[in-house]
Parts: C-alpha cells; sequence; structure tokens
C-alpha cells in the first residue's frame, strides 16, 4: 500500500483484511439493516439475522465466519436481540460440546501418528473406491453410534491432512522425512502434476464427506450418539437399548439406503464424487510408508503403542460415559504427551489451533440461538404442527425438525421440540404413546435432513471451517451439492418410515415385550438447556 495512502482508506482496506469489496460491502449493509428492521418487526429481524448468519457461512473461503459473524452477533446484543447474560446462558448450557472442542480434538492431534499409520495401510490395500468409501462411512457410522460425531470428524480430519501433507512436501520436491536421505520418492515428483493435485483433492472430498455423512447414519440410532439424543432420552426415560430399539424402526432402514447411497453414488460418479487415487499420488503415500516403517526407532514404535491404548481409553470412556466428553479429551492429551515425552509448551500450543477459531465460532453460533429464542422465531411452525393428528402430526414434526435444523442447529431444535411436546404431555394434550412416537419423529427429524447444509450439524460446520477444507477446496456450496443425494434419500426414507412404519413396529416391539410403557421422566428441561 502507497505510503501516501490516506487513513480512512487504510480503515476500509484493513476491514475482514482480503476478502472482496463486495463481500465487505455486503457485510456493512447487513449492519446497517438490521437496526431498521428490527425497529419495524423483531421477528422479521431475527430470520434476516439467521439468514445473514448462514451467508457468512456459505462465505467461509471467502472470510473465516468469526469476524462478520461475530459482528452481527455483537450488534444483535446492542440492539436488544437478546441480552448477555442469555448468551453466557446459551454458552453455560452447552458447555460440553465448547470443553469437547478445545480438548477432544487436540488430543486427537497427538495421536495423529496412530490413525495416520492405520488409514495409510487401509488406503493403499483396499483398492476399490467403492468399498473403500463404504470403509470411511461404516466406520464413521458405527464410531458415531458410540463416541460423538465431533471426535469422528476430528480423526478424519487429521487423517485427511496428513495425507494431504506428505503429498505437498513431495510435490514441492521436499523429502518428508527430514532424518530420512534416502530419496525415493524423488522419482515421482516430476510425475505429479496439477492434474494430479485436482484428482488428489476429489479423492479426499469424496472421502471427507462420505465419513461426514456417516457419522450422522450412526449418530441417531443411539442415546448418545449425538447431543439432542440424549436430552431426547433423559425427557422420556429411555435407556440405551430401548432408544436404540425405537429408533430402529427408522434408523435401520435409514443405515441401508444410506450406504447404498455411498455405492451409487461413487459407482456413477454423480455429485462430484467417483474421483480415484492418481497412480503417481499412491506412489508416493506407499514410498512414505515404507520409508516410515523403515525408519522408525523402539521410541517410535513405543509412542505407537502408547496412542493405542490411549485409544482404547477413550473408546470405553466415551461409550461408558465415565466422564464429561470435554474431560475425556483432556485426560488424553495428559496421558499422550506424559508418555511420548511432549513437555514443552510451543509443542502443545499447535494442538490448540484447529480447534479454538471454531470454538470462538461456536459461542457466536450459541448468540444466533439466544436470538432464536427471545424472539420466539420457531414459535409458530411448532403450533401449526401440534394441530395435525396421528400419523400425519408425526410426519410434520419429523418433516418441521427437519427443516428447521438445515437453518439452525440440530442440538437447538431438537431441545426446543422435546421440551414443547414434554409440556404438552404434563398438560394432557397428548397421550404418554403419542409422546414416545413424537419424540422419534423429533429425533430423527433432526439429525436426518440436516446433513442438507453445514451449519446443520456441528460436525459438518467443524470440517467447513477447519484448515483442511481450503486445501481441498471444500466450500459450502459444494458440501451443500455433495451431501443432496444423501439428503433426498435420507429424508425420504425417513419420512416414509416415521409415517408408515414406525407406530406398527413400535406395537410389535410392546406386545414383543422388548420396550415398556412406563411414565417420562422428570419436568421439562428449562427451555435452551
Amino acid at each position: 500500500m502507497s505510503s501516501t495512502t490516506t487513513l480512512p482508506r487504510a480503515l476500509v482496506a484493513n476491514f475482514l483484511g482480503h476478502s472482496p469489496d463486495w463481500y465487505k460491502l455486503a457485510i456493512v449493509c447487513f449492519l446497517i439493516i438490521n437496526p431498521i428492521v428490527f425497529a419495524i418487526s423483531p421477528f422479521g429481524a431475527g430470520w434476516l439475522l439467521i439468514v445473514e448468519f448462514i451467508f457468512t457461512l456459505a462465505m467461509a473461503l471467502k472470510c473465516y465466519p468469526l469476524q462478520p459473524g461475530g459482528l452481527l452477533a455483537i450488534e444483535a446484543v446492542v440492539i436488544g436481540m437478546t441480552s448477555p447474560a442469555h448468551v453466557k446462558a446459551e454458552l453455560l448450557a452447552n458447555l460440553e460440546v465448547l470443553l469437547l472442542l478445545i480438548f477432544m480434538v487436540a488430543g486427537i492431534h497427538f495421536m495423529k501418528d496412530l490413525l495416520l499409520a492405520i488409514f495409510t495401510k487401509l488406503l493403499l490395500k483396499v483398492r476399490s473406491k467403492i468399498m473403500l468409501s463404504l470403509a470411511f462411512s461404516l466406520a464413521a457410522a458405527f464410531l458415531s453410534a458410540f463416541l460423538d460425531a465431533l471426535t469422528v470428524v476430528a480423526v478424519i480430519i487429521a487423517v485427511a491432512t496428513g495425507f494431504y501433507a506428505i503429498y505437498h512436501k513431495v510435490a514441492s520436491g521436499q523429502d518428508p522425512h527430514k532424518d530420512d536421505h534416502d530419496h525415493t520418492s524423488d522419482e515421482h515428483v516430476k510425475e505429479l502434476t496439477r492434474d494430479d493435485l485436482n484428482r488428489f483433492r476429489a479423492f479426499l472430498r469424496n472421502l471427507m464427506m462420505h465419513a461426514s455423512v456417516g457419522t450422522a447414519l450412526g449418530g441417531v440410532c443411539t442415546m448418545v450418539g449425538e447431543p439432542q439424543n440424549l436430552i431426547i432420552a433423559e425427557n422420556a426415560g429411555w435407556q440405551f437399548i430401548e432408544f436404540l430399539l425405537r429408533m430402529a424402526p427408522v434408523t435401520l432402514p435409514v443405515l441401508i439406503c444410506g450406504l447404498l447411497t455411498c455405492a451409487l453414488v461413487e459407482k456413477f460418479s454423480w455429485f462430484g464424487y467417483g474421483a480415484q487415487l492418481p497412480d503417481s499420488v499412491r506412489s508416493v503415500l506407499l514410498d512414505n510408508a515404507k520409508a516410515q516403517d523403515a525408519k522408525r526407532t523402539q521410541r517410535d514404535v513405543a509412542r505407537l503403542y502408547i496412542q493405542g491404548l490411549v485409544a482404547v481409553w477413550l473408546i470405553v470412556g466415551l461409550a461408558m460415559h465415565l466422564a464429561a466428553v470435554g474431560l475425556i479429551g483432556l485426560s488424553v492429551i495428559i496421558l499422550t504427551t506424559a508418555a511420548c515425552g511432549i513437555t514443552e509448551e510451543h509443542q502443545l500450543g499447535k494442538a490448540f489451533e484447529e480447534s479454538l477459531p471454531f470454538t470462538a465460532l461456536l459461542a457466536v453460533f450459541f448468540t444466533v440461538v439466544a436470538v432464536i429464542i427471545d424472539q420466539q422465531l420457531f414459535k409458530p411452525v411448532i403450533h401449526w404442527v401440534l394441530d395435525f393428528e396421528g400419523n400425519s402430526q408425526l410426519l410434520m414434526f419429523y418433516v418441521a425438525n427437519g427443516l428447521l435444523s438445515m437453518v439452525s442447529d440440530n442440538v437447538f431444535v431438537g431441545t426446543v421440540y422435546i421440551n414443547e411436546v414434554h409440556a404438552a404431555l404434563n398438560n394432557g394434550t397428548i397421550t404418554r404413546d403419542q409422546f414416545d412416537l413424537l419424540a422419534v419423529a423429533i429425533n430423527t427429524g433432526t439429525n436426518l435432513p440436516s446433513v442438507a447444509t453445514p451449519n446443520g450439524q456441528a460436525a459438518f460446520l467443524f470440517l467447513l471451517t477447519s484448515a483442511l477444507a481450503p486445501l481441498l477446496r471444500l466450500s459450502y456450496g459444494r458440501m451443500v451439492w455433495m451431501a443432496l443425494p444423501y439428503t433426498i434419500v435420507l429424508t425420504i426414507v425417513g419420512m416414509i418410515t416415521v409415517y408408515w412404519f414406525l407406530p406398527d413396529l413400535t406395537q410389535w416391539l410392546y406386545s414383543h415385550d422388548l420396550i415398556h410403557h412406563h411414565q417420562p421422566g422428570s419436568s421439562p428441561l428449562p427451555s435452551g438447556h
């Protein structure tokens, strides 16, 4: 910038950094319009804020959403759309999610050597792209049924980032093993072209999306799969097995159809899928794996064993809910670093670089959730669906939860709706059997159609805003497009099973004493919990 540039021009240039001028202008216009609309219609201003926040997410590759979204959130608090106290209450209510992000994602960072070794062998041994995609999707589904989806996505991000880093070093003419003087991979440098890079990016994008959707397929099945599942189970008084059985009439057909969708989009190369791993890149990864095996010392082997033992503790601790997810993540950091000799502060700091920006973004997102609650933006939809009866009511609850989860957060939507139907049960508006069926519709509605957009599920949003997304050219629009076949299949299969099969199969479960009638849990959780 010229030394003659005026201060006002410098301020304009600094605002949102290298973002396009049209983007900067759009954010300024939002900030000017919102107070005016709020003075006229608080309800309209609330929905306008949601649209604007989604816009900042959609443009994540132009500008990280924390800054523009944060400006919108700060303004919303200043003009009275919500209060600082309510924002604090939302943060406290979601403290476990924030702790998970801060500590669990950092904990996964210290296990990346083990993860990369395991997944490299899987990637190199399974030559069929369809089988590899199914393996990633099924593994993510299984893990998400017992662990948290964010943890699973953090694992696959760590793996994909490792693959990309190996390729990038070799493509740049660097030796990927700083202590290794065997340059066998150098012969591949000239073979690596721009086309190889694009194909490799597409290949990794495919696997990331299959695994991400897999977390939704598995997360819907159990009470520990997603945060709202646990809230619904507590309201209904269901234990692990009963929750699994009650959801099965919907979740089993959805899982089967989801895996079939995975195979079909790969076979026919639909929606950006079907990308193959270039042979030159496979050679680079194979050379790297051999070199890593050759140079591995006893201390390296000991580290892998330690990481393996900590991984067992991680799975057991999460599956049995021995502590809050974030605290288990903190224990992973302590155990792994202590046993592997990572004791310097700067070595620890790198692990938190990925998670803390997203943690801050999530805090901004909870401010938008506070606005939704204070302005009662979902109230008309809730009252509308409660007017339906029978199977139509089940279907409309599923659809309403799905649509709202696409634009909001599925945890918030699920919490609001289960509180409303619990209140309706306490008031005598609905029967206990209706409540149980509606709880299933709410859980499946918030988990399945919400794969449509990155803001629907925290795991998807984490992937979109990760450092990996720009490397793989994984934008908001591309994620929506690649999720579209899954969105269509999961939503339609869910609608069919909720409307046609859920009531009858639930009665069958009752008749065979697999589940029992019982009293609901304690009084409804407070709004926003």
